[in-house]
């Protein structure tokens, strides 16, 4: 039997979602999250609205289409943001890393667990730092818009059904997992 998916009230009403499929791409050997329209069979773009439906659209999609999920995209006419952490959790013991764990400690808002199981999506009010997105090293990623997250509704234990707003926790992931090392002049 299937659990029911729990998503914050915010995030239900909004026509921001999608489906996505795993998909092979020639010559990889790790598959695509393809991203599909939830009101046709035809892909969706993370950039063109008119590609995107309710939760409910996404869900029923989900189940005649055969597709893999659901996801949430980000857009540039909100505030949110999305905090990805990838590997960053064992699935067997919910044991999370010295960075996961740090993040969870600060964050205090809405936090699901990933599709593989292995990582977190965290959903805040606020707005993307500069200098970057991502670091390779940490696995940390940050997205304002024009980028989806794929949706489990699987929260992450008492983290709060609510998106907080950032009170500077986004400035310090970005300053402590995401911006780069600067060379050290000789």
């Amino acid at each position: 039997m299937e659990t029911k998916r729990v998503f914050p009230q915010e995030l239900i009403e909004r026509k921001q979602w999608i489906c996505w499929r795993l998909e092979r791409k020639q010559g990889s050997e790790k598959p695509n999250k393809t991203p599909y329209a939830p009101n046709a069979s035809r892909r969706a773009s993370s950039t063109d609205p008119a590609t995107w439906g309710t939760l409910d659209q996404a869900e029923a999609s989900c189940a005649k289409f055969g597709y893999t999920g659901i996801g949430f995209v980000f857009t540039k006419e909100d505030d949110l943001v999305g905090v990805d952490i990838d590997h960053c959790r064992n699935p067997e013991t919910g044991e999370l890393t010295e960075i996961a764990a740090a993040v969870v400690k600060r964050a205090n808002t809405y936090t699901e667990i990933s599709p593989s199981q292995t990582g977190l999506h965290f959903f805040f009010h606020g707005a993307l730092p500069e200098g970057g997105n991502k670091h390779p090293n940490t696995g940390v990623e940050m997205y304002a818009h024009s980028r989806y997250f794929t949706m489990t509704g699987n929260r992450l234990g008492n983290v709060p059904m609510t998106i907080a707003e950032d009170a500077e926790t986004l400035a310090w992931i970005h300053r402590t997992y995401v911006e780069k090392s600067k060379p050290q002049k000789a």
